[in-house]
C-alpha cells in the first residue's frame, strides 16, 4: 500500500464509527471470524480496543491483520482502522494509483 493510498483510507476513516469493540477476552476465534466477514463486505473497518483490554491495540493490530489477510491502516489510541481489498472486479474503495 502506499503513502497516497494508506492517507486516502485514513481520511475515509475518519468518519467512520468503530464497528466491533474489543474488550477483556480479547482475541476469540469468533470475533476473528466477524472481522473477517465484515471486511468481505465493506473492505475498510474501524475497531474499538476498550479499556478493560490488558492487551496492546498495536500487537492486537497486528494479530487481526494476520489473521483476517488484510492490512493495519492505522493505530491511533485505542482504535484499530483495517482494510482488505474486495474480491470482486468492481471494487468498493477506489484507491488513488
Amino acid at each position: 500500500m502506499t503513502t497516497k493510498q494508506r492517507a486516502y483510507l485514513k481520511s475515509l476513516a475518519m468518519t467512520m464509527e468503530p464497528i466491533f469493540q474489543i474488550g477483556k477476552s480479547s482475541m476469540t476465534p469468533g470475533l476473528t471470524q466477524a472481522i473477517s466477514e465484515a471486511l468481505e463486505a465493506r473492505e475498510l473497518i474501524k475497531i474499538s480496543v476498550l479499556k478493560n483490554c490488558a492487551d496492546d491495540p498495536r500487537e492486537l493490530a497486528e494479530i487481526i491483520a494476520e489473521r483476517t489477510r488484510s492490512q493495519v491502516v492505522q493505530v491511533i489510541g485505542k482504535k484499530i482502522v483495517l482494510y482488505r481489498e474486495g474480491k470482486d472486479d468492481k471494487k468498493k474503495i477506489m484507491l488513488p494509483r
